[in-house]
């Protein structure tokens, strides 16, 4: 009789769990893995079935699901409180695959009937949309041939094509979702989402409409929109373009009202929160200025006659049309009505001179031009002798003054005793 062989060897009673064991048995972990394997395959299957299902649901909201379907779907469900014949047994992972593939054969097969019953409804969708398009289309032409070169066409004309589009868009909605509360909810569902993310671009639409409608300025004007200064080249849907200005306000290259050759452009929501000033609108003819300092010891009344002969002489016969004019525009609105026809002369007191201002109406382009003639003629006439002793010219000067014990002016300077 054999003895008895012991099984101390299989016994792993020393042997770390993760050490690996002798060469021709069968480590434990390994028969784990293909369940781990197939956990993994099952999560991610799942996973990707909830995403599937989503998309379904959504699809299914507006396609809506066929009434087949969910009769066949909805008919012998198991509740909880009916016993079970079958006994409990493990769920095998195969056997969850096979039933999940199944239910998205299902869902698929639900969403294919679902748009076949829909195929209709899309058919009249894309049917009022083309008919909301040749509409719309059709409308432009007609306008703008019967409005023409009118200033205000092309917002009249975007107006109707949006009112249309508006109108066609929801009897397509409508008519998709079969109700008219569905409609109102998409509607004011996208509205909202496109009122937050197109929030500048139809600021900017409205800018336009507003500006087509009320006339802030046209192409051509010259205009002062923020910091953006200069004559209008180009209006669009959303915003304008124009060509620079400088100014003496602002640094740049020109420091006075000539074209710098830049373009620049600005949104045309601008005109919603901004102050647009337009200098050649209703009156391209402004008010200028030219200061002439003179000393405080120079004949003022003789000074004042003779810069306003200047000014007469080179700007009088310019000024008499547009001053009529600009009196009329303001006799219209009920604002004063007394414009000088000819330039005009003013004093004020500085601190050790007296300014003479000379003003004037010209035209808003050619501001420099006519400010630099009169500059020029100015200073010739004072340098003439005729002139010497009665206008004395302000230089720049320092004076030093010394006072006595009394507080009054000396001669010499104090030295200390």
């Amino acid at each position: 009789m054999r003895p008895p062989r012991l099984q101390t060897s299989r016994l792993p009673l020393r042997r770390p769990p993760r050490r690996k064991p002798p060469f021709g048995r069968a480590a434990p972990h390994r028969a784990v893995a293909p369940v781990q394997q197939a956990r993994f395959r099952l999560r991610a299957f799942r996973k990707a079935s909830l995403i599937a299902v989503a998309l379904t649901g959504l699809l299914l909201l507006v396609l809506g699901p066929a009434e087949e379907a969910l009769a066949r779907d909805g008919g012998v469900t198991a509740t909880a409180d009916e016993p079970t014949e079958e006994p409990k047994r493990q769920v095998q992972p195969e056997e969850v695959a096979r039933e999940a593939s199944a239910e998205a054969q299902r869902t698929a097969l639900g969403l294919r009937q679902g748009f076949l019953n829909a195929l209709p409804k899309l058919t009249v969708v894309l049917g009022t949309l083309l008919l909301t398009w040749l509409v719309a289309r059709g409308l432009r032409a007609l306008l703008r041939r019967v409005l023409g070169r009118w200033a205000r066409a092309d917002a009249s004309t975007a107006l109707v094509s949006i009112i249309v589009w508006l109108l066609g868009t929801g009897i397509a909605v409508s008519v998709l979702a079969g109700d008219i509360r569905a409609m109102l909810g998409s509607v004011g569902l996208v509205g909202l989402a496109l009122s937050w993310a197109l929030q500048t671009p139809i600021e900017s639409f409205t800018g336009w409409l507003l500006n087509s409608f009320q006339g802030y300025y046209r192409v051509g004007d010259r205009i002062q929109v923020g910091d953006v200064f200069g004559d209008v080249y180009a209006i669009d849907f959303l915003s304008t373009t124009v060509w620079e200005l400088g100014s003496p306000e602002r640094p740049g290259a020109v420091h006075a009202e000539q074209p710098t050759g830049r373009l620049i452009t600005f949104p045309n929501n601008e005109v919603l929160t901004g102050t647009v000033v337009n200098l050649t609108r209703d009156f391209p003819y402004v008010w200028d200025e030219l200061l002439v300092p003179v000393a405080n010891e120079s004949d003022l009344r003789y000074a004042l006659e003779l810069l306003r002969r200047l000014a007469t002489e080179l700007l009088g016969e310019d000024m008499v049309g547009p001053a009529h004019e600009y009196e009329t525009l303001l006799r219209k609105a009920r604002l004063e009505t007394s414009v000088a026809d000819t330039p005009e002369v003013y004093v004020s007191l500085a601190d050790s001179w007296t300014n003479v201002t000379i003003r004037y109406l010209v035209h808003a382009r050619q501001r420099r031009k006519w400010k630099s003639l009169l500059a020029e003629r100015v200073m010739v006439e004072l340098n003439q002798s005729a002139h010497v002793g009665r206008i004395i010219p302000v230089l720049p000067r320092q004076q030093v003054q010394f006072l006595g014990a009394d507080g009054r002016p000396t001669d010499a300077p104090l030295r200390p005793a």
